[in-house]
């Protein structure tokens, strides 16, 4: 049995178990809808994958009291801890691409800021995956970039505010942020939130994607909720919920 963890530490990493479970059930919803087939591939891909961290990441939470069936997708659509912008991915194959990369890279900031040595393991062998993951992610969105910048801007002016809100405020300093105050992570989330704001700044200087537009500021604190790591009330459909639990498609069950 692991060392109890902290109720802000059990719902950090739910929160990455969530927007990772979601990432799968996205990944394998769009793994026949890109204009490749090299996108296809990786799409069906990054679907197994994030399916083999998500049944790990289970494993630790049952560890700390969450239920099995529950953590599978036996539960309401609200409580739901996942990335905002992976709720619905409503549009074409570019707003897909420019909603699933930031959930999928701040997943793994999350994660890699676990500063727990009982879980290094678990952390080297997601970080071999991610790195395919996330350099996939960054070659596409430069590719769209060039192609339809406009889809692009626009839709990460919804997806990296919803984002960082996952990450968490900008607030969680060195003093403010208690997960980093007692150890859980190695750093705060506005390190966090400032590495992952200057990736994307980086990626897509000398484009014409403008990312001005873009609430680097979000979330408020006083809007932020802690547990769900957003600041809507919105939430997964009740069909993917179905899915998830496998009542729709046994491809997505858990079990």
């Amino acid at each position: 049995m692991s060392e109890d963890w902290s109720e802000a530490a059990v719902d950090y990493v739910q929160a990455i178990y969530d927007t990772k479970l979601l990432l799968g059930h996205r990944y394998a919803q769009w793994s026949l809808s890109g204009p490749s087939l090299e996108d296809d591939i990786g799409g069906a891909s990054a679907a197994q994958e994030e399916i083999g961290h998500v049944r790990q990441l289970a494993r630790e939470l049952e560890e700390q009291g969450r239920d099995a069936d529950w953590l599978s997708g036996h539960r309401d659509p609200d409580e739901f801890a996942n990335a905002a912008c992976l709720d619905r991915i409503d549009g074409e194959w570019t707003t897909y691409m420019a909603s699933i990369a930031p959930a999928d890279r701040a997943a793994w900031y999350l994660i890699d800021a676990i500063g727990r040595d009982d879980l290094s393991g678990l952390i080297t062998k997601m970080g071999e995956d991610e790195y395919f993951h996330l350099e996939y992610h960054d070659a596409r969105l430069e590719t769209l970039a060039a192609e339809d910048p406009e889809t692009v801007q626009q839709t990460l002016e919804t997806t990296l505010p919803q984002t960082l809100a996952l990450i968490g405020p900008a607030a969680y300093d060195e003093d403010e942020d208690p997960l980093y105050q007692t150890g859980f992570t190695d750093r705060p989330i506005a390190e966090i939130r400032e590495s992952f704001a200057q990736h994307y700044r980086d990626l897509f200087a000398g484009t014409d994607v403008s990312l001005e537009g873009v609430d680097w500021d979000a979330p408020a604190l006083e809007e932020w909720d802690e547990t769900r790591r957003r600041v809507d009330t919105g939430s997964i459909s009740d069909t993917d919920v179905e899915q998830l639990r496998g009542e729709a498609n046994e491809l997505f069950a858990m079990n």
